[in-house]
C-alpha cells in the first residue's frame, strides 16, 4: 500500500537496468510500470483512495479486493500492450552496450544480490507493514509492534532506512561519493527539478481542489442517475483530470456517489464493491501536469512534456 509515486521512484532503477538489459525503449519500461503501479493503487486496497471509498460508500473491503485484483490486472493487461504500441518507434536504451572497461572493472567488484536488494525491499516490507497494522481489525494489535510499524512504515522514514542502507553498498566509502560530484550530489540533482515540478503541481491541483468543482460537477450529474455505473466512473475521471490528484478524486467521487447509489441500482453489496472500484478506474483518467505522478513518471523516464502527453 504504498503511493505509486514512491513505489515509481523505488523501481524505477530496476526499469532502467532491465531497459538496458534487453535493448528496449526505457519509454516501453516506464510506462509498463507506472500504469501496473496506478492500477493497483487505485483499484485495490489497503491503498487509501479505495480504503476511503469503500468506508464512505459502506461497502465490503473483501468483495473490493475480489473484484479490484481481476480488474486490476485487466488494466494491467492493457497497459502493458499500450506500452508496446506506443513506444513502437522510440530509440532503444543501449547505453549498457557502450560499457567501458572502467565500468566492467567496477561492475565486477559490485555487491551481492541479496546486500543489493535489501534497500529496495526493506522500505516496500515496512510500508506494507504500517498498512498491515493500520487495518480496521488491528492485526498486529495496539501494542508496541503496530507503534513501530506506525512510525517505521512512513514513507519518509522507510525511504530514508532504504537511503543509509544503500551507503552500505559500495566496498568503502569515499570522501568522493559523498561530495557534489558523487553519489549523494548526483541524487540530489536527479530529484531536485522533480520535487520542485511535483510541489508546483500539486499546489495548483489544491487550488483548484478548493476552487469547487466538485460541487460543480454533483450539480450538474446529479439529475442523470440512469447511467448507473458508468456515472461513478466519468465524475471520477473528470474530477481527476481537474485537480490531479487519484486519491482526492476517489473520495470525492464516492461522496457525491454515496447518495445515489439506490438510484443507481448499486446498493447492494456487490453493487457497492463494483462501485468502489469503477471510481478507481476512473481516478486514472487522466494524469496530465497537474498530476505528480505525471512529472515521476516523465522525469525519471527522461521524457519531455510533449512525449509524456503523447
Amino acid at each position: 500500500a504504498v503511493f505509486c509515486d514512491s513505489g515509481f521512484v523505488i523501481l524505477a532503477p530496476l526499469a532502467k537496468a532491465l531497459s538496458r538489459r534487453a535493448g528496449t525503449p526505457l519509454a516501453t519500461s516506464a510506462i509498463a510500470l507506472s500504469l501496473g503501479l496506478y492500477a493497483t493503487h487505485t483499484m485495490v486496497p489497503p491503498t487509501p483512495g479505495p480504503i476511503a471509498a469503500a468506508g464512505i460508500l459502506e461497502a465490503d473491503l473483501g468483495l473490493v479486493i475480489l473484484w479490484g485484483l481481476p480488474v486490476s490486472f485487466a488494466a494491467l493487461v492493457v497497459g502493458w500492450l499500450f506500452a508496446l504500441v506506443a513506444t513502437r518507434n522510440a530509440p532503444a536504451d543501449v547505453n549498457a552496450q557502450d560499457e567501458t572497461p572502467t565500468q566492467a572493472v567496477a561492475d565486477s567488484h559490485r555487491p551481492s544480490a541479496l546486500k543489493s536488494v535489501v534497500p529496495i525491499l526493506l522500505p516496500l516490507v515496512l510500508i506494507v507493514l504500517k498498512s498491515i497494522a493500520d487495518l480496521p481489525t488491528h492485526p498486529l494489535g495496539e501494542d508496541q509492534l503496530a507503534q513501530f510499524a506506525d512510525f517505521a512504515g512512513q514513507p519518509v522514514v522507510a525511504l530514508l532506512l532504504g537511503v543509509l542502507l544503500a551507503f552500505l553498498l559500495p566496498r568503502r566509502l569515499t570522501r568522493e561519493m559523498l561530495s557534489a560530484s558523487g553519489w549523494v550530489g548526483e541524487a540530489v540533482l536527479a530529484a531536485a527539478m522533480i520535487i520542485i515540478i511535483t510541489g508546483s503541481g500539486g499546489a495548483f491541483g489544491k487550488v483548484l481542489r478548493n476552487s469547487g468543482i466538485a460541487d460543480l460537477i454533483s450539480t450538474h450529474v446529479g439529475d442523470t442517475a440512469g447511467l448507473s455505473i458508468l456515472l461513478p466512473f466519468v465524475v471520477a475521471a473528470a474530477i481527476k483530470t481537474a485537480q490531479g490528484s487519484s486519491t482526492v478524486a476517489i473520495i470525492t467521487t464516492a461522496g457525491i456517489v454515496a447518495p445515489l447509489l439506490e438510484s443507481l441500482h448499486l446498493a447492494s453489496p456487490m453493487g457497492r464493491a463494483l462501485a468502489v472500484v469503477t471510481i478507481g478506474a476512473g481516478a486514472m483518467v487522466v494524469s496530465h501536469v497537474n498530476d505528480s505522478y505525471f512529472w515521476v513518471v516523465t522525469g525519471f523516464s527522461k521524457m519531455s512534456i510533449k512525449e509524456g502527453y503523447r
